[in-house]
């Protein structure tokens, strides 16, 4: 109790060292002998005495400085000293410089390795254990130095930003930089780059070991099964044929593997030496529904695991995963640290230094075809935009929102609500049924192309964003109502398991599901046509198929916004798509976001609400403060959920509020919850404690600051007691949902965004632009510009050409993509049936041929019909069979552009008799009748 600062530090050292594997000794007591490593005490140089000399198999190999704690603050400027000692004879032995250095104040460390380029010291958790740093002697480099030798990067088989991202950040790690973020839009390949710079820094850094963090189990399973098909590109064999990579489960952990996949709260749990039940790994940490009912336990030093044990940290969706708790797992490790996101905030780009290896956007993957990009179509009503009121007197539903039982009770008082309340104080069935009926009504309209042989509309792969699990299962209920379907046909997705569904008797009336099978059988199989939300499916998670978005709520998080319009971003080819939806004609190149509520118009923020819990029920919230939790998500959700319930309630309720809560109001009950965790509070108290305890022991501060902060927050808490909470709850029961079935709703607006209309304009115009430039050089283009019978040279291969040349230099100019764009606004006439055909037809319109643009299968119908009649205007009548010819040869030029007599050896003519059989129809004319259907044909 009476030791001085330095000799508490000292204390703290000596611990550290030998929880590390060290054996501690004074200078008068020296045995070398003793263990691998040795830290002497004291130790004599030509400068003086060494605080701690480190002698690794009985050599001198480095030093550490010890400070007071106060001395933190200064540990940067002790580095010159650590240097000299480092550097200077010590006494006995003829000794080189060592190579290590340390500055510790036991509660802060930092560590240099003089032997890297450019030498910089780092902050280290915790000292390395002594088979570590003879591990690093033994090596003719550092890793340091070593990423000095890796190669030119290969790029075969890796897209542009791919590229870009591995080479920048090699850069970064030759510049020692500690923390690197990539940031590359979803569908970009982030999982792919990042094996890809794995296997290069095992390979050619010899990089011991690496962690790919992530935050939810599907994400590492999604992580383990690329590692497992990737094949690099300098080798046939697959990565982990090469090198040992396990996925971290439950009792699971060996330490002679190269690469290892866990969750982030996993990895927390194995310092911690705890087990983790998997229903953990569910949901990322930020967004957990699982009640604390203690105060986090901090990581502490774990010597199967030292700080050493990983050269690289890979954090997947680090937007995520870099707050709170889980930061503690990142502090720990003595490595570099990537993060990969989409989605990065403000935060995310503090939290790494600034240092941006890779800024690939969602517009630049959408123009180079990575992704595709979206329109927007919006549904206004008048209840989602002005709300409504049902007025005194009237009977209506109460439901409870948990429970869903209702009671038919008449209203005391008028109930006007807004569009905020709406769906959670207040639900209008008439608002979501005419949402849904009105997206139902002009599906037909904003995917032209999905009718199947029978002329039935195939409904194309959705996913409505919900505002929470009783406004998901309103909307299911009425989707499956307005669509006459099953109950396949739309489901709900979340992140937990739904149990079974019971009668009165205990029978199982309906099956609960899994949320993994649900996912897995909206993106692989036909049904669900339609998938509801309340969470957000996992960022990361695939749904390819999916074409479209309906939002039924609104978000003020733009990172948030932003990785929930990412599920619609996903490409996919043809023949993939059509396995779930059949009708599909071309490859999907966009998405649509329905907008219902106002989403794509509201302001975003990169805030996050007050309340950290919106899952836990009240109840829980209230049981948990009363028997003691003291968590700062606890308190503060709390405080947002009374917050709430004093708009919702009565005066007079208010009063009896105060009369059970020792007389304080809700309002002074929410104040003292947010100002038990308030920073300038606590600050406050800090600077308190500072002043009235000068000259103390830090630990005796650090005693009377938390009994200080407890006896606050206990202060806030204690007005919870049985009576009070259960006046909370049954007051929070009597203003439960209001079912307006009263007020009907109306169609304020409905169709494509105004916004859409500029971006079709451009992408016109940007289209015209590549035409005419290339119209001098590509043969086809040549072909359009020239005189009428020239076209009649034009072939599919020359139209391939064009529509390659496209596809490399203009992604974002696909066919199809400007169709719609005309389509959009009213500029096109029939549907194109691939895209070739949509690409000759645009020619046609940009190049003045058509007047308008017009699919070109009715342009060759329109002119075949022209040229029959003009043939037998006169003398001359076609035979019927003579006709079918005619037709089968008009249908093969409106999908390959031109024929010649080499074609008849191809189907349908093969079939029908081929050249033998159509010279034998038409004899002497029939080299005269292909040049004249060439050339009126494309006329």
């Amino acid at each position: 109790m009476n030791q001085n600062p330095e000799q508490i530090a000292r204390d703290q050292i000596d611990q550290m060292l030998i929880d590390c594997g060290w054996v501690v000794q004074r200078k008068t007591k020296i045995n070398l002998s003793a263990g691998l490593g040795v830290a002497v005490t004291e130790y004599q140089t030509e400068t003086g005495p060494v605080d701690y000399l480190l002698f690794i198999d009985k050599k001198p190999v480095g030093v550490i400085e010890a400070k007071k704690a106060e001395e933190g603050v200064r540990l940067l400027q002790v580095e010159d000293q650590t240097k000299r000692y480092a550097d200077g004879k010590l006494k006995y032995l003829n000794n080189d410089p060592l190579f290590f250095g340390y500055e510790s104040t036991g509660e802060v460390t930092r560590f240099t390795d003089y032997r890297d380029p450019k030498p910089r010291s780092r902050t280290l958790f915790d000292f390395h254990r002594p088979e570590t740093l003879a591990k690093w002697l033994s090596e003719e480099k550092t890793l340091r130095a070593r990423f000095f030798d890796l190669p030119e990067l290969n790029t075969d088989d890796l897209r542009e930003c791919q590229v870009n991202a591995i080479t920048k950040l090699e850069t970064s790690f030759k510049e020692n930089r500690p923390k690197a973020l990539i940031q590359m839009a979803t569908g970009s390949g982030k999982t792919f780059t990042a094996i890809t710079f794995i296997y290069r820094l095992l390979k050619f850094a010899k990089a011991k070991r690496v962690l790919f963090l992530v935050d939810t189990k599907n994400l590492g399973e999604q992580a383990e099964q690329e590692f497992m098909a990737y094949v690099p590109n300098d080798d046939n064999r697959k990565f982990t044929e090469l090198y040992g990579v396990q996925r971290l489960r439950r009792g699971t952990f060996s330490p002679d593997n190269q690469v290892y996949i866990s969750t982030i709260q996993r990895f927390y749990s194995i310092l911690k030496d705890e087990e983790l039940d998997e229903s953990a790994e569910e949901t990322n940490p930020n967004e957990s529904r699982a009640w604390e009912k203690r105060e986090p336990v901090p990581v502490v030093y774990n010597p199967k695991i030292p700080v050493e044990f990983f050269d690289f940290v890979i954090v997947d969706e680090c937007h995520r995963s870099i707050y709170n708790l889980w930061k503690q797992v990142l502090d720990y490790f003595d490595s570099f640290l990537i993060g990969l996101t989409a989605t990065p905030d403000n935060r995310t780009f503090g939290f790494f230094n600034q240092n941006v290896v890779s800024e690939y956007t969602h517009e630049q993957a959408v123009t180079d075809g990575v992704n595709v990009g979206f329109d927007v179509y919006l549904i206004e009503t008048e209840v989602s935009k002005k709300g409504g009121v049902v007025w005194k007197g009237e009977y209506v539903d109460h439901r409870e929102k948990d429970t869903r039982r209702k009671r038919w009770e008449q209203l005391d008082e008028d109930k006007v609500y807004s569009n905020k309340q709406l769906d959670n104080e207040v639900v209008n069935p008439n608002q979501i049924r005419l949402i849904i009926k009105t997206f139902k009504e002009h599906l037909p309209h904003i995917f032209q192309d999905r009718v199947d042989e029978h002329g039935v509309f195939e409904i194309p792969k959705t996913l409505i964003f919900a505002k929470t699990d009783s406004h998901a299962d309103d909307i299911i209920q009425i989707v499956r109502e307005e669509f006459a379907e099953e109950n396949k046909f739309c489901k709900k997705i979340t992140y937990g398991t739904t149990k079974d569904k019971k009668d009165d008797k205990g029978n199982v009336v309906e099956k609960g599901e899994d949320p993994k099978s649900t996912l897995a059988q909206f993106r692989n199989d036909y049904y669900p046509r339609i998938a509801v939300t309340v969470d957000m499916i996992a960022t990361g998670t695939d749904v390819k198929p999916l074409e479209c978005l309906l939002f039924m709520r609104d978000v003020k998080s733009r990172n948030y916004f932003e990785q929930m319009k990412g599920r619609g971003t996903r490409t996919i080819d043809l023949d993939t798509l059509r396995k779930v939806t059949p009708t599909a004609k071309f490859t999907k190149d966009h998405f649509v976001i329905i907008d219902a509520i106002g989403v794509t118009k509201s302001l975003k923020t990169d805030s996050r609400p007050l309340e950290k819990k919106p899952g836990v029920p009240l109840k829980d919230l209230l049981g948990a403060i009363t028997v003691g939790a003291r968590d700062e998500e606890l308190f503060t959700s709390l405080a947002g959920r009374l917050a709430r319930l004093e708009k919702q309630i009565t005066e007079k309720e208010k009063t009896t509020f105060q009369e059970k809560a020792e007389g304080k109001t809700i309002t002074e009950v929410v104040k003292g919850l947010l100002n038990a965790f308030n920073p300038d509070t606590l600050a406050d108290i800090r600077a308190q404690v500072e002043q009235q305890f000068a000259g103390e022991a830090p630990k005796l501060k650090d005693e009377k600051y938390e009994q200080r902060v407890t006896a606050l927050q206990d202060k806030a808490a204690d007005v919870f007691n049985g009576d009070l909470n259960e006046y909370i709850e049954n007051v929070r029961r009597a203003h439960a949902q209001v079912i307006d079935h009263i007020n009907p709703d109306k169609l304020v607006n409905v169709g494509w965004d105004k916004d859409n209309t500029e971006k079709a304009q451009t992408l016109i115009k940007d289209f015209t632009q590549w035409i005419e430039t290339h119209k001098d050089e590509i043969t086809a283009l040549q072909v359009f510009y020239s005189q009428p019978y020239r076209r009649r040279q034009l072939t599919y291969t020359m139209i391939k050409d064009v529509y390659e040349l496209l596809k490399a230099e203009k992604p974002m100019l696909a066919p199809m993509h400007v169709w719609r764009a005309y389509e959009q606004l009213g500029q096109s006439n029939g549907s194109p049936k691939n895209e070739l055909i949509a690409l000759v037809s645009l020619i046609r319109a940009v190049s003045g041929i058509d007047q308008s643009l017009t699919a070109f299968d009715r342009t060759v119908d329109k002119n075949f019909q022209e040229w029959v009649f003009k043939k037998q205007a006169g003398a001359l009548k076609f035979t019927e069979e003579q006709m079918q010819w005619l037709r089968m040869i008009k249908d093969y030029v409106a999908a390959s552009f031109h024929i010649t007599t080499e074609d008849f050896d191809l189907s349908p003519f093969n079939a029908a008799g081929g050249l033998g059989k159509y010279y034998q129809l038409f004899r002497e004319d029939y080299e005269k009748i292909l040049d004249e259907l060439n050339e009126s044909l494309a006329a």
